[in-house]
């Protein structure tokens, strides 16, 4: 008997599967499938996942959650072995006994590197996006809650905290501000890690700390979506594509050896090649090493499902060019690196990170260990190190 989760999406689903699987019933089977609905594409593969775990486990129980539940509950509802479809709101205690109590922030359990929810919810409408649909306004999580899940995590043998929720950067107070005090209240984090922020909500504190601060890990991921004006307009995307660079430069000066990562949608409705183009010369003008590309996909009940759509053909050839693209700068990065000595958290079976977010593998090393290691080695997916 056991509560098994299966997780899609972004890291605030993974460290509430965790709440979810911690909370759970010991005496019962269940198969926990946290779903997203980012894209068309992640609402496919929560119900792959779903016949997978009833193929695997006929005789669990099957609970479906999480965004694409919440927005789309009946066909999951129908679907075999699924014995509850439970909502966003209700889904940390949907298999805890008694109405218990639910943490307001959770991490992975025994995990090297833990998420620690800080935040839900969104209160922007961009128009592409159901997920401020499917996580209510934005709500952020008490400083004393946090600070509390983090020292747990350490406790149960974390190394790294990343803080992760829906608009990280819209934390009330600011999230340089929480990063801060979290960094003065907890002298055992020694990594603190940033999902992914919404570029024109950093605030001066968390410059500040980008410039000062060694434990705050020097990978900055955006949401960036698009580098063309007419485009972010039409995704009703609060910054231009000036405003993304200047950012960029901003972390740069403030850290040199900052990296950093984007979001971008390829093939926007009434996106023309020459807008196509300005998103792909993004990726030269912010530097971005660590690209994770999405081909639009309509929406229900959104703003840009309704607008002119694009061939499907073109969407998905103007999205592999980024992705090409996107690759080499990053085959250009991994390689810069033979030869250098980086610091190196390992987090799984001789698997880990540099603190620029680069993957390492290591032979020999043990989860949990760290150090400085000599890169060198790559291929287009990771680098090869031994320890220095």
């Amino acid at each position: 008997m056991s509560v098994e989760t299966v997780t899609l999406g972004c890291r605030l689903n993974f460290a509430e599967s965790d709440t979810i699987a911690r909370l759970g019933p010991a005496n019962e089977d269940w198969v926990v499938v946290n779903s997203c609905a980012v894209t068309g594409e992640a609402v496919r593969q929560t119900r792959q996942a779903i016949w997978r775990a009833h193929r695997r486990r006929p005789n669990a129980k099957i609970l479906v959650t999480g965004c694409a539940a919440e927005l789309e509950p009946a066909p999951f509802e129908a679907m075999p072995g699924v014995a509850r479809v439970v909502g966003n709101a209700r889904k940390l205690t949907a298999l805890a006994p008694n109405d218990a109590m639910t943490p307001v922030a959770a991490g992975l359990m025994s995990k090297v590197k833990s998420f620690v929810a800080v935040q839900t919810g969104c209160d922007h409408r961009c128009t592409f996006c159901a997920i401020w649909k499917a996580r209510g306004p934005s709500r952020s999580l008490p400083f004393e809650a946090i600070r509390d899940a983090i020292a747990q995590e350490i406790d149960r043998g974390a190394k790294e905290i990343v803080l992760t929720g829906v608009d990280i950067t819209d934390y009330a107070g600011g999230l340089g501000s929480l990063c801060q005090q979290l960094l003065a209240a907890e002298p055992r984090l020694k990594r603190l890690r940033l999902s992914s922020l919404d570029s024109v909500e950093i605030d001066d504190a968390l410059h500040e700390l980008i410039a000062t601060e060694q434990r705050l890990m020097p990978h900055f991921h955006l949401s960036l979506q698009a580098g063309d004006d007419m485009i972010l307009k039409r995704m009703k995307r609060r910054h231009s594509r000036a405003d993304a660079v200047r950012t960029v430069q901003r972390i740069k000066a403030a850290r040199a050896d900052a990296t950093i990562g984007a979001d971008l949608i390829a093939g926007f409705p009434t996106e023309t090649e020459d807008m196509a183009l300005n998103t792909l010369k993004l990726l030269d003008d912010c530097d971005v090493v660590a690209a994770h590309i999405f081909p639009f996909s309509p929406r229900p009940d959104t703003p840009a499902a309704r607008m002119p759509q694009l061939d499907r053909e073109l969407v998905k050839g103007r999205a592999a060019r980024l992705r090409a693209a996107a690759a080499s700068r990053r085959s250009r990065w991994l390689a810069g690196l033979v030869g250098s000595t980086q610091p190196i958290l390992v987090e799984g079976e001789n698997q880990g990170h540099t603190d620029h977010f680069a993957p390492v593998a290591l032979h020999g090393a043990e989860r949990g260990q760290s150090g400085l290691a000599r890169i060198v080695a790559h291929n287009d997916e990771q680098l090869t190190a031994v320890w220095a």
